[in-house]
Protein backbone atom coordinates (compact mmCIF):
# COMPACT_ATOMS: atom_id res chain seq x y z
CA UNK A 1 0.00 0.00 0.00
CA UNK A 2 3.06 2.12 0.96
CA UNK A 3 4.91 1.76 -2.98
CA UNK A 4 1.29 2.68 -4.06
CA UNK A 5 1.02 5.95 -1.93
CA UNK A 6 4.81 6.50 -3.50
CA UNK A 7 3.59 5.72 -7.20
CA UNK A 8 0.90 8.06 -6.60
CA UNK A 9 2.99 11.15 -4.97
CA UNK A 10 5.61 10.87 -7.51
CA UNK A 11 3.05 11.14 -10.48
CA UNK A 12 1.61 13.85 -8.58
CA UNK A 13 4.86 15.75 -8.67
CA UNK A 14 5.56 14.70 -12.47
CA UNK A 15 2.60 16.45 -13.58
CA UNK A 16 3.35 19.35 -11.06
CA UNK A 17 6.63 20.08 -12.61
CA UNK A 18 5.48 19.46 -16.33
CA UNK A 19 2.74 21.81 -15.50
CA UNK A 20 5.31 24.26 -14.08
CA UNK A 21 7.72 23.34 -17.17
CA UNK A 22 4.68 23.93 -19.73
CA UNK A 23 3.45 27.11 -18.19
CA UNK A 24 6.97 28.58 -18.01
CA UNK A 25 7.68 28.23 -21.96
CA UNK A 26 7.84 30.78 -24.18
CA UNK A 27 4.01 30.79 -25.78
CA UNK A 28 5.36 32.56 -29.32
CA UNK A 29 6.79 30.27 -31.44
CA UNK A 30 8.15 30.33 -35.67
CA UNK A 31 8.79 27.43 -37.32
CA UNK A 32 10.10 27.29 -41.12
CA UNK A 33 11.16 24.84 -43.56
CA UNK A 34 11.91 24.68 -47.13
CA UNK A 35 11.91 22.49 -50.37
CA UNK A 36 12.64 23.16 -54.19
CA UNK A 37 9.88 21.34 -56.16
CA UNK A 38 10.61 20.29 -59.34
CA UNK A 39 8.19 22.42 -61.80
CA UNK A 40 7.76 26.24 -62.71
CA UNK A 41 6.91 29.05 -60.31
CA UNK A 42 3.48 29.47 -61.56
CA UNK A 43 2.56 26.33 -62.05
CA UNK A 44 3.25 25.72 -58.05
CA UNK A 45 1.35 28.83 -57.24
CA UNK A 46 -1.83 28.03 -59.38
CA UNK A 47 -2.05 24.46 -57.44
CA UNK A 48 -1.23 25.57 -53.77
CA UNK A 49 -3.65 28.61 -54.57
CA UNK A 50 -6.53 26.44 -54.88
CA UNK A 51 -7.39 24.93 -51.61
CA UNK A 52 -9.30 22.03 -53.64
CA UNK A 53 -5.55 20.33 -53.95
CA UNK A 54 -4.66 20.56 -50.41
CA UNK A 55 -5.75 16.93 -49.91
CA UNK A 56 -3.14 16.06 -51.98
CA UNK A 57 -0.06 17.27 -49.88
CA UNK A 58 -1.65 18.83 -46.80
CA UNK A 59 0.26 16.06 -44.20
CA UNK A 60 -2.54 16.10 -41.70
CA UNK A 61 -5.20 15.56 -44.39
CA UNK A 62 -3.07 12.75 -46.69
CA UNK A 63 -2.69 10.71 -43.13
CA UNK A 64 -6.42 10.88 -42.35
CA UNK A 65 -8.23 8.62 -44.43
CA UNK A 66 -11.55 9.16 -42.50
CA UNK A 67 -10.90 13.00 -42.75
CA UNK A 68 -14.09 15.35 -43.83
CA UNK A 69 -13.01 17.87 -46.42
CA UNK A 70 -15.70 20.88 -46.90
CA UNK A 71 -15.47 23.66 -49.58
CA UNK A 72 -17.38 27.02 -49.47
CA UNK A 73 -18.08 28.20 -53.31
CA UNK A 74 -14.65 29.86 -52.97
CA UNK A 75 -11.46 28.10 -52.81
CA UNK A 76 -8.97 30.12 -55.05
CA UNK A 77 -7.17 33.38 -54.03
CA UNK A 78 -7.77 35.75 -51.37
CA UNK A 79 -10.84 35.01 -49.35
CA UNK A 80 -10.98 31.45 -50.13
CA UNK A 81 -11.17 29.02 -47.50
CA UNK A 82 -11.91 25.14 -46.53
CA UNK A 83 -12.70 23.15 -43.76
CA UNK A 84 -11.82 19.89 -42.43
CA UNK A 85 -13.14 17.34 -39.34
CA UNK A 86 -10.89 13.95 -38.78
CA UNK A 87 -10.27 11.30 -35.83
CA UNK A 88 -7.93 13.46 -34.16
CA UNK A 89 -7.97 16.81 -36.35
CA UNK A 90 -9.93 19.58 -36.62
CA UNK A 91 -9.92 23.04 -38.29
CA UNK A 92 -10.34 25.60 -41.53
CA UNK A 93 -8.07 27.68 -43.41
CA UNK A 94 -8.30 31.37 -45.12
CA UNK A 95 -6.57 33.13 -47.55
CA UNK A 96 -6.02 36.72 -46.68
CA UNK A 97 -3.36 37.97 -48.93
CA UNK A 98 -2.16 36.83 -52.15
CA UNK A 99 0.83 37.86 -54.45
CA UNK A 100 0.50 36.50 -58.03
CA UNK A 101 3.42 33.94 -57.95
CA UNK A 102 5.55 35.01 -55.39
CA UNK A 103 3.32 34.64 -51.64
CA UNK A 104 0.54 33.40 -50.31
CA UNK A 105 -0.70 34.45 -46.12
CA UNK A 106 -3.05 32.36 -44.55
CA UNK A 107 -4.52 31.96 -41.20
CA UNK A 108 -5.20 28.25 -40.30
CA UNK A 109 -7.10 27.11 -36.87
CA UNK A 110 -5.59 23.86 -36.00
CA UNK A 111 -7.22 21.99 -32.96
CA UNK A 112 -8.48 25.48 -31.94
CA UNK A 113 -4.94 26.75 -32.23
CA UNK A 114 -4.40 29.78 -34.46
CA UNK A 115 -1.67 30.72 -36.55
CA UNK A 116 -0.43 32.17 -39.09
CA UNK A 117 0.76 30.78 -42.42
CA UNK A 118 3.48 32.11 -45.05
CA UNK A 119 4.18 30.49 -48.33
CA UNK A 120 7.17 31.89 -51.02
CA UNK A 121 8.25 31.09 -54.04
CA UNK A 122 11.38 31.45 -55.67
CA UNK A 123 12.84 30.68 -58.76
CA UNK A 124 15.92 28.18 -58.24
CA UNK A 125 18.20 25.38 -59.78
CA UNK A 126 16.15 22.28 -60.22
CA UNK A 127 12.46 24.40 -59.81
CA UNK A 128 11.11 26.18 -57.34
CA UNK A 129 11.96 26.86 -53.88
CA UNK A 130 8.76 26.92 -51.77
CA UNK A 131 9.30 28.03 -47.86
CA UNK A 132 6.73 27.38 -45.79
CA UNK A 133 6.93 29.83 -42.35
CA UNK A 134 4.27 29.33 -39.70
CA UNK A 135 4.34 31.65 -36.70
CA UNK A 136 2.04 32.01 -33.77
CA UNK A 137 1.22 31.56 -30.19
CA UNK A 138 0.65 28.32 -28.54
CA UNK A 139 -2.41 27.59 -25.78
CA UNK A 140 -1.80 25.32 -22.69
CA UNK A 141 -2.86 22.30 -24.51
CA UNK A 142 -0.40 23.31 -27.41
CA UNK A 143 2.48 23.27 -25.24
CA UNK A 144 1.78 20.15 -23.24
CA UNK A 145 1.56 18.11 -27.14
CA UNK A 146 4.57 20.09 -27.96
CA UNK A 147 6.73 19.26 -24.63
CA UNK A 148 5.47 15.49 -25.15
CA UNK A 149 6.47 15.30 -29.16
CA UNK A 150 10.06 16.79 -29.10
CA UNK A 151 9.25 20.58 -29.15
CA UNK A 152 7.07 23.28 -31.30
CA UNK A 153 9.80 23.32 -34.35
CA UNK A 154 9.74 19.69 -34.10
CA UNK A 155 5.94 18.97 -34.48
CA UNK A 156 5.21 21.52 -37.06
CA UNK A 157 8.42 21.29 -38.63
CA UNK A 158 7.37 17.59 -39.39
CA UNK A 159 4.21 18.24 -40.56
CA UNK A 160 5.46 21.02 -43.03
CA UNK A 161 8.22 18.46 -44.26
CA UNK A 162 6.01 15.91 -45.04
CA UNK A 163 3.29 18.19 -47.21
CA UNK A 164 6.56 19.68 -49.28
CA UNK A 165 7.29 16.39 -50.11
CA UNK A 166 3.51 15.73 -50.93
CA UNK A 167 3.52 18.50 -53.11
CA UNK A 168 6.58 17.74 -54.75
CA UNK A 169 5.59 14.31 -55.67
CA UNK A 170 2.10 15.35 -56.66
CA UNK A 171 3.26 18.28 -58.83
CA UNK A 172 5.99 16.33 -60.33
CA UNK A 173 3.16 13.35 -61.76
CA UNK A 174 0.05 15.40 -62.02
CA UNK A 175 1.32 18.47 -63.49
CA UNK A 176 4.36 16.52 -65.68
CA UNK A 177 2.28 13.75 -66.97
CA UNK A 178 0.74 14.70 -70.04
CA UNK A 179 0.43 13.94 -74.25
CA UNK A 180 -0.36 15.68 -77.24
CA UNK A 181 -1.88 14.40 -80.56
CA UNK A 182 -2.26 16.32 -83.49
CA UNK A 183 -6.11 14.65 -85.08
CA UNK A 184 -5.59 16.33 -88.66
CA UNK A 185 -8.05 18.23 -90.20
CA UNK A 186 -11.89 18.50 -89.16
CA UNK A 187 -15.01 20.56 -89.13
CA UNK A 188 -16.15 22.66 -86.21
CA UNK A 189 -19.48 23.11 -86.26
CA UNK A 190 -21.00 26.15 -85.51
CA UNK A 191 -22.41 27.90 -82.38
CA UNK A 192 -23.52 30.94 -80.73
CA UNK A 193 -22.09 32.02 -77.48
CA UNK A 194 -21.81 34.46 -74.92
CA UNK A 195 -18.52 36.36 -74.56
CA UNK A 196 -16.10 38.68 -72.92
CA UNK A 197 -13.68 40.30 -75.51
CA UNK A 198 -10.03 42.02 -74.22
CA UNK A 199 -6.78 42.04 -74.01
CA UNK A 200 -4.24 40.04 -71.99
CA UNK A 201 -1.32 39.08 -70.85
CA UNK A 202 -0.60 35.56 -72.18
CA UNK A 203 0.92 34.52 -68.97
CA UNK A 204 -2.44 35.59 -67.17
CA UNK A 205 -5.08 34.11 -69.31
CA UNK A 206 -5.43 30.74 -67.05
CA UNK A 207 -6.46 33.35 -63.78
CA UNK A 208 -8.46 35.46 -66.12
CA UNK A 209 -10.53 32.18 -67.26
CA UNK A 210 -10.93 31.66 -63.72
CA UNK A 211 -12.76 34.82 -63.52
CA UNK A 212 -14.76 35.49 -66.55
CA UNK A 213 -16.02 31.93 -67.15
CA UNK A 214 -17.65 32.12 -63.44
CA UNK A 215 -19.25 35.31 -64.80
CA UNK A 216 -20.56 34.64 -67.75
CA UNK A 217 -22.78 31.08 -66.62
CA UNK A 218 -23.69 32.83 -63.25
CA UNK A 219 -25.11 35.34 -66.41
CA UNK A 220 -26.73 32.40 -67.92
CA UNK A 221 -28.25 31.35 -64.98
CA UNK A 222 -29.55 34.08 -63.64
CA UNK A 223 -31.42 34.95 -67.36
CA UNK A 224 -32.45 31.36 -67.67
CA UNK A 225 -30.29 30.85 -70.95
CA UNK A 226 -29.40 27.26 -71.79
CA UNK A 227 -25.91 26.66 -72.48
CA UNK A 228 -24.99 24.16 -75.26
CA UNK A 229 -21.04 22.33 -74.45
CA UNK A 230 -18.07 23.44 -72.55
CA UNK A 231 -16.25 26.94 -72.31
CA UNK A 232 -13.64 28.18 -75.09
CA UNK A 233 -11.57 30.83 -76.17
CA UNK A 234 -11.17 32.56 -79.48
CA UNK A 235 -7.39 33.75 -79.99
CA UNK A 236 -8.07 36.78 -81.86
CA UNK A 237 -4.21 37.42 -82.25
CA UNK A 238 -1.70 35.86 -80.35
CA UNK A 239 1.58 37.64 -79.81
CA UNK A 240 4.01 35.49 -77.90
CA UNK A 241 7.35 37.52 -78.62
CA UNK A 242 5.46 40.53 -76.33
CA UNK A 243 3.58 38.16 -74.26
CA UNK A 244 0.14 39.71 -75.58
CA UNK A 245 -3.08 38.14 -76.91
CA UNK A 246 -6.53 39.74 -78.22
CA UNK A 247 -9.19 37.49 -76.85
CA UNK A 248 -12.52 36.02 -76.23
CA UNK A 249 -14.00 34.24 -72.97
CA UNK A 250 -16.98 32.29 -74.86
CA UNK A 251 -19.83 29.91 -73.23
CA UNK A 252 -21.64 28.31 -76.21
CA UNK A 253 -25.68 28.81 -75.59
CA UNK A 254 -28.23 26.81 -77.20
CA UNK A 255 -30.08 29.88 -78.99
CA UNK A 256 -28.91 33.19 -79.88
CA UNK A 257 -29.80 36.22 -77.92
CA UNK A 258 -29.26 39.71 -77.45
CA UNK A 259 -27.60 41.74 -74.82
CA UNK A 260 -28.85 44.48 -73.56
CA UNK A 261 -26.58 47.64 -74.77
CA UNK A 262 -23.76 48.94 -71.82
CA UNK A 263 -23.23 45.02 -71.29
CA UNK A 264 -20.04 43.87 -70.87
CA UNK A 265 -21.32 40.25 -71.51
CA UNK A 266 -21.91 40.01 -75.49
CA UNK A 267 -23.38 37.79 -77.87
CA UNK A 268 -21.86 36.11 -80.57
CA UNK A 269 -22.44 33.25 -83.18
CA UNK A 270 -19.25 30.76 -84.38
CA UNK A 271 -19.31 29.91 -88.08
CA UNK A 272 -18.43 26.16 -88.99
CA UNK A 273 -14.82 25.98 -90.31
CA UNK A 274 -12.05 23.35 -91.02
CA UNK A 275 -9.78 23.49 -88.95
CA UNK A 276 -6.63 21.47 -87.75
CA UNK A 277 -6.66 19.97 -84.49
CA UNK A 278 -4.92 19.03 -81.70
CA UNK A 279 -5.78 17.32 -78.09
CA UNK A 280 -4.07 18.30 -75.18
CA UNK A 281 -4.21 15.46 -72.38
CA UNK A 282 -2.98 17.07 -69.08
CA UNK A 283 -2.28 20.21 -67.22
CA UNK A 284 -2.58 23.88 -69.55
CA UNK A 285 1.35 24.31 -68.45
CA UNK A 286 1.70 22.40 -71.21
CA UNK A 287 -0.34 24.37 -74.05
CA UNK A 288 2.79 26.06 -75.80
CA UNK A 289 4.22 22.27 -76.85
CA UNK A 290 0.87 21.69 -78.48
CA UNK A 291 1.08 24.70 -80.25
CA UNK A 292 4.54 24.01 -81.53
CA UNK A 293 3.75 20.56 -82.35
CA UNK A 294 0.34 21.82 -84.36
CA UNK A 295 2.70 24.30 -86.51
CA UNK A 296 5.47 21.50 -87.36
CA UNK A 297 2.42 19.78 -88.07
CA UNK A 298 0.37 21.76 -90.91
CA UNK A 299 4.25 22.92 -92.61
CA UNK A 300 5.07 18.93 -92.73
CA UNK A 301 1.79 18.28 -94.07
CA UNK A 302 1.61 21.77 -96.55
CA UNK A 303 -1.29 22.88 -94.73
CA UNK A 304 -2.59 26.70 -94.94
CA UNK A 305 -3.27 27.94 -91.73
CA UNK A 306 -6.56 31.19 -92.41
CA UNK A 307 -5.23 34.09 -90.55
CA UNK A 308 -9.29 35.09 -89.76
CA UNK A 309 -8.31 34.55 -86.46
CA UNK A 310 -4.98 32.65 -84.61
CA UNK A 311 -6.79 29.79 -82.78
CA UNK A 312 -9.53 28.20 -80.27
CA UNK A 313 -9.03 26.50 -77.34
CA UNK A 314 -12.16 24.29 -75.88
CA UNK A 315 -11.82 23.32 -72.74
CA UNK A 316 -13.30 19.56 -72.92
CA UNK A 317 -12.67 18.18 -69.39
CA UNK A 318 -10.89 20.57 -66.86
CA UNK A 319 -11.04 21.30 -63.09
CA UNK A 320 -14.80 21.75 -63.02
CA UNK A 321 -15.06 17.94 -63.85
CA UNK A 322 -12.13 16.12 -62.46
CA UNK A 323 -9.33 17.57 -59.77
CA UNK A 324 -6.55 15.77 -61.88
CA UNK A 325 -4.63 17.76 -64.01
CA UNK A 326 -2.95 15.04 -65.75
CA UNK A 327 -6.51 13.92 -67.38
CA UNK A 328 -7.48 17.47 -68.36
CA UNK A 329 -8.28 17.34 -71.81
CA UNK A 330 -7.81 20.77 -74.09
CA UNK A 331 -8.71 20.85 -77.90
CA UNK A 332 -6.97 23.25 -80.13
CA UNK A 333 -8.92 24.20 -83.60
CA UNK A 334 -6.40 25.97 -85.99
CA UNK A 335 -8.26 27.44 -88.98
CA UNK A 336 -7.17 26.17 -91.96
CA UNK A 337 -7.56 27.70 -95.70
CA UNK A 338 -9.74 25.65 -97.95
CA UNK A 339 -7.98 23.81 -100.44
CA UNK A 340 -8.25 25.62 -103.96
CA UNK A 341 -8.86 23.06 -106.80
CA UNK A 342 -7.32 24.21 -109.84
CA UNK A 343 -10.18 24.77 -112.45
CA UNK A 344 -10.23 22.34 -115.55
CA UNK A 345 -10.83 23.77 -118.76
CA UNK A 346 -13.37 22.06 -120.56
CA UNK A 347 -12.03 21.24 -123.90
CA UNK A 348 -14.56 18.91 -126.24
CA UNK A 349 -13.27 15.50 -127.18
CA UNK A 350 -12.35 15.75 -131.27
CA UNK A 351 -14.81 14.04 -132.80
CA UNK A 352 -12.92 11.56 -135.78
CA UNK A 353 -15.08 11.54 -138.97
CA UNK A 354 -15.63 8.48 -140.35
CA UNK A 355 -13.87 8.03 -143.73
CA UNK A 356 -15.36 8.88 -146.96
CA UNK A 357 -17.43 6.11 -148.60
CA UNK A 358 -16.79 5.91 -152.18
CA UNK A 359 -19.45 4.74 -154.37
CA UNK A 360 -17.30 2.34 -156.62
CA UNK A 361 -18.11 3.58 -160.21
CA UNK A 362 -20.54 1.06 -162.21
CA UNK A 363 -18.85 -1.55 -164.43
CA UNK A 364 -18.45 -0.87 -167.58
CA UNK A 365 -20.56 -3.51 -170.03
CA UNK A 366 -18.92 -5.22 -172.89
CA UNK A 367 -20.64 -5.32 -176.19
CA UNK A 368 -21.99 -9.00 -177.08
CA UNK A 369 -20.08 -10.86 -179.48
CA UNK A 370 -21.95 -11.85 -182.64
CA UNK A 371 -22.56 -15.56 -182.27
CA UNK A 372 -21.09 -17.77 -185.29
CA UNK A 373 -24.42 -19.53 -185.01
Amino acid sequence: MRIIKYLFLLLLLSLVALSIFVATQKGEFAVQRSHVINSPKSTVFNFVNDYKNWQDFGAWIVEDPEIIITYPKNTVGKGASFTWEGKEVKGDMQTVFVKENESISQKINYNGGVSSVFLSLKDTVGGTKVTWKTTGKMSFVMKITAALNGGIDTVIGAMQEKSLANLDKTLVYEINTHQIKVKGVVKKLATFYLHQTFTSKISNITKNARIVFPKIILFCEQNNIELNGKPFIIYHTYDPVNGLSRLSFCIPIKNQILTSSGSDILSGKLEPFEALKTTLTGDYSHIKKALDKTTAYSNANKISIDTKFSHLENYTIGKAEIKNPSKWITDIYFPIKPKVIPAKVFAPAAINKPPAVKTPEPAQKKEEEQSEF
